[in-house]
Formats: structure tokens, C-alpha cells, sequence
């Protein structure tokens, strides 16, 4: 049995990484990367050399490329020592044309050029942008920079080895207050410290807490490993697709929040959630030095709802337990009761799921709703889940009665069951000992796909119900041109399907020990 998990999973841990390189390869390769802007408010207030400055420094930050601007290769120049900053101030003065450079910056521009061109860089010169009066255009102002595509070999290694992440006391690469390392305590600063509540906390880490408990369920929490999944930048901007996900939603939510320095306010900051930002503390003024003590100032704010994922799994679940509970019973005695009046109608009701689109039965279910009174935009009342919850329940019903139909019959139709038959065994001990147990192995196969599948939420019904879940995530990414959000989503549900495969055979060698993963040489 463990030697099989561990073939199925490297396996299916092979599968996943085919499938995300090949939407890699689709997305990066095929998809004209100036599509990514369709959807970016800020290109529309840029001018000229601005709006292509601004796109090379977006697709830096999206990893399509290397970006290096003259200007910034002067400051690392000065940092370095090799230049003084009189000299970068002199240097950056760039003519309108190769022509007009002084004699200092056309030494620095060809250092600049001849540098990054042996490291298989291209080297860009925007000339200035005139008005019809010889005038500088808005944001039309020369510039001089250098770039190099990133091979997409070399973006999908960075892409896998960046999705799990450990943190460290090293993670802070500028000086931090105090020691760097980890301290464990009883009693947790954000609820001033004399409440019972153990925390390991960091100092130089990512994070300022690694583990702390809370009130919320699973109420132990850890920000010690950390999922990325690809920043997105367009339905989330600068925010990871996983973070996305699992990140509550709603109005923010105050409550009295205790502060590092001890200062006490009604804030909706989750300090627990404290991430270090290089110096943040003095950016932020006295409003930040009064709060904080030292850079760790990025916290998560607080809100009513529930994350995305949350919002998909309770209607998921609750609807996937609706179909379970009536889809096998009924199915059971539809196979019981083959050929009569019971099984006639189970039958019209699976060819009626099956043959009228799902989204006219959702819009007539909506319907319904509204002569009810039942809301029909999602508000998180618990009368709002009604409708989604019946909309996914139904054709779940139909698919569950069909196939538990289909496997009690085939059963009772099995040789096994005529030599039951033959030594006197009744129909009720022959349905209960032999032709249900056999059947139910087949059927729970599909238990852990459902479960997990909750988690992936359903398109059209979260987008005909407003439901804020991950349903119309992918859907979004696409229509936005959101590649890096397209290739987070594709690696979240391949991930689940692979699980839930693996998950399926466990459960069914776990019902029936007939049931072996061994196979043995003879």
C-alpha cells in the first residue's frame, strides 16, 4: 500500500507539473504580453516614453523580463563606490539625441551599453517626444535602458521552486532591531500579554508570528511556510492568487487592537499577520512610530466575511451532502424497483438534469427564489445560500442516482449473486451482504473528489448568484489577460484532482480489504 501512494503521488506530482508547464507555455509564448495592460487602469494615465517605461517595468515585475533603466545603473554604480554621486548627477543628463550627449555621459552610456550587451541584454534609446511648438511633450522625456527576455525554462524553475516557501531569521536583508532568531512565549504581545496564549514569534523572519493561536477556526495558526501561487496583476493586483483564495472578505471589522509599542485603538489591523517591509516604521511617520517598534508595520486587516475558498466550500459541501444522502438512496431503490413506476420516474428526472442546460434550470431556480422572496444576490444571510445550495444539490442528485442505479444493477445481474440465489439466500440478505457492499465501493470512489472539488466552486452558479467565491477566479484571469493568475488557478485545481484520485483509492482499500495496491511476482 505505501509503496503504491508513493508511485501515485510522484506520479500524479509529474502530471501536475506537465499540465502548469504546458498552460505556461500557452499563456507566456502565445498570449501577446501587451494584452496584460487591457485591464491595468494606471497605462491609461501614462504618456508616451512614460506608457513604455511603464510597461518594461511592469514586465519586469511579472518576470517576462530583465529590466535595467541608465538611471539605476548609475545608483548602483554609486553604491558600489565606482562613481560619486556628483559625477551619477552629471552622468544622467542625457541628450535628446546619441549626438547631443556630453563627452562625460557618452563615456557612461557606453560603459552602460557595452556591459549589458555582453550579458545578451538589448540596449533601448527613447528619444524626447516634441509638441508641435518644439516643446517636451507630457512624459515624453528621453530615456536610455536595457532589457533581456527571461527564457521560459528558466521562469518555470523559478515558478516551482518559489510555491513553497520556508521562512527565516535571514529573510530581512537590512538591519533589524534587536537579535535576529526565534523566541517562544505564554503569553502573546497583541493581547497585551497577560492572557494565556502560546506564540513563537521571529525577528528577522518574513513574518513577525510563526505560530499563534486565536478565536477562529482552526484556531492554531502558522505563517511559518507559506504557499505562493503567482502574484496576480490584474483581479488582485499585487496580491498572490493563494492569498486571494484564503483571505477573508467584507467591511472591515474594528476591534480594540493592541499595538507593539503598547499604544491601544480600535483598529481592524490583525497583528497577528505583522510582515517586515525595510524601512516602513520611518516611511510611515509618527503615525507608524507610534504603533510599531521597528520595521515589522504590514498587517492584514480584519473583515467580516469569509475568504473566497470559504464561501465555495460551505455551499460545495452542504450541497455535495444534500446529493449523497437522496441521490444513493433513491438509486438504491430505483435498482431495487427496476422497471416500475419508481424507477420510471427517477429515470425522467436524470434525463431531465441531463438534457436541459445547467444554466436554464439554475435562471429557473432563481426564479423560483424571487416569487419566494429568497434573495437572490448573494449577501451571506443564511437565506442566501439556499439557491446555490439547490442549484449545485440537483444535477449532483441525478448524477448520483444514475450511476448508483446503473452499479446495483449490474451487480445484481453478476454470477455471484445467481449462486447466492441458488443457495437459498433471500433478496434482502443478497441486496444487503453482497450486491450494496459491492456497488458502494465504486460509488465512494468519487467521496474525496467531491469534497476537495468544493474547494474549486461552481462558475456559473457563483456568477448567476454574485457568490464572492473561487468559482469565476479562472474565468476572471482569462478574461483579464491575468497570466500569472491563470497559471496559480490551473496549479490549485490540478493539485486537487491529483489528490483527490489518490485520496478515492485509499478510501476504497479502506472499506474493502479485498481490495490490494500490492501486486506479487509468480
Amino acid at each position: 500500500m505505501s509503496k503504491y501512494l508513493i508511485k501515485r503521488i510522484i506520479r500524479g506530482l509529474i502530471s501536475v507539473v506537465i499540465v502548469v508547464m504546458a498552460v505556461m507555455l500557452l499563456v507566456y509564448n502565445a498570449v501577446d504580453k501587451t494584452k496584460i495592460f487591457m485591464m491595468d487602469p494606471l497605462i491609461q494615465k501614462k504618456n508616451n516614453n512614460d506608457k513604455i517605461s511603464y510597461r518594461y517595468q511592469c514586465w519586469e515585475d511579472y518576470g517576462y523580463l530583465n529590466y535595467v533603466p541608465y538611471s539605476d545603473w548609475l545608483s548602483e554604480e554609486v553604491e558600489k563606490g565606482n562613481i560619486d554621486a556628483a559625477t551619477r548627477d552629471e552622468a544622467v543628463k542625457i541628450g535628446k539625441t546619441a549626438e547631443e550627449d556630453s563627452e562625460l555621459v557618452a563615456k557612461y552610456v557606453k560603459q552602460f551599453t557595452e556591459y549589458y550587451e555582453s550579458q545578451g541584454y538589448i540596449v533601448g534609446r527613447l528619444d524626447p517626444v516634441l509638441q508641435s511648438n518644439k516643446s517636451l511633450a507630457k512624459g515624453g522625456s528621453q530615456r536610455i535602458f536595457a532589457y533581456k527576455n527571461v527564457p521560459i525554462i528558466v521562469r518555470m524553475f523559478k515558478y516551482f521552486t518559489g510555491i513553497v516557501s520556508i521562512d527565516n531569521i535571514h529573510y530581512a536583508k537590512g538591519e533589524v532591531e534587536g537579535k535576529r532568531g526565534l523566541t517562544f512565549t505564554l503569553h502573546d504581545p497583541a493581547y497585551g500579554g497577560e492572557k494565556f496564549s502560546p506564540a513563537i514569534m521571529g525577528n528577522g523572519t518574513k513574518y513577525r508570528y510563526l505560530l499563534y493561536f486565536d478565536n477562529k477556526f482552526p484556531y492554531i495558526h502558522q505563517n511559518l511556510i507559506t504557499i505562493s501561487l503567482g502574484v496576480s496583476y490584474t483581479i488582485n493586483k499585487g496580491i498572490d492568487v493563494w492569498d486571494t483564495m484564503i483571505q477573508p472578505q467584507g467591511s472591515i471589522v474594528k476591534t480594540q487592537t493592541i499595538y507593539p509599542t503598547g499604544f491601544v485603538e480600535d483598529s481592524a489591523n490583525d497583528m497577528h499577520t505583522l510582515k517586515y517591509s525595510e524601512g516602513s516604521r520611518d516611511l510611515g511617520g509618527l503615525f507608524t512610530k507610534t504603533r510599531y517598534t521597528d520595521d515589522y508595520t504590514i498587517a492584514v486587516t480584519e473583515k467580516n466575511g469569509l475568504s473566497k475558498m470559504g464561501y465555495s466550500f460551505i455551499i460545495g459541501i452542504i450541497a455535495s451532502l444534500i446529493a449523497y444522502m437522496l441521490g444513493i438512496p433513491i438509486g438504491l431503490l430505483m435498482s431495487r424497483y427496476q422497471d416500475k413506476w419508481f424507477d420510471k420516474i427517477g429515470t425522467a428526472y436524470i434525463i431531465f438534469i441531463i438534457a436541459v442546460p445547467s444554466l436554464a434550470y439554475i435562471f429557473m431556480f432563481r426564479a423560483i427564489g424571487i416569487m419566494n422572496g429568497w434573495p437572490i444576490t448573494f449577501d451571506g444571510s443564511p437565506t442566501a445560500y439556499i439557491l446555490p445550495i439547490v442549484s449545485l444539490a440537483l444535477p449532483s442528485i441525478g448524477g448520483l442516482m444514475r450511476w448508483s442505479r446503473r452499479y446495483l444493477i449490474d451487480q445484481k445481474n453478476s454470477d455471484y449473486v445467481k449462486f447466492a440465489r441458488s443457495g437459498g439466500l433471500s433478496e434482502g440478505e443478497i441486496f444487503r451482504k453482497h450486491i450494496l457492499k459491492n456497488a458502494m465501493i465504486i460509488i465512494v470512489h468519487g467521496i474525496p473528489g467531491t469534497i476537495l472539488g468544493s474547494l474549486v466552486g461552481a462558475i456559473i452558479t457563483e456568477r448567476v448568484y454574485t457568490v464572492p467565491g473561487t468559482g469565476g477566479m479562472l474565468v476572471n484571469a482569462i478574461m483579464a489577460y491575468d497570466n500569472s493568475a491563470i497559471v496559480g488557478v490551473a496549479m490549485f485545481y490540478a493539485l486537487l484532482s491529483v489528490t483527490s484520485l489518490i485520496l478515492g483509492d485509499v478510501l476504497m482499500a479502506t472499506i474493502d480489504p479485498r481490495i490490494s495496491f500490492t501486486s506479487k511476482g509468480r
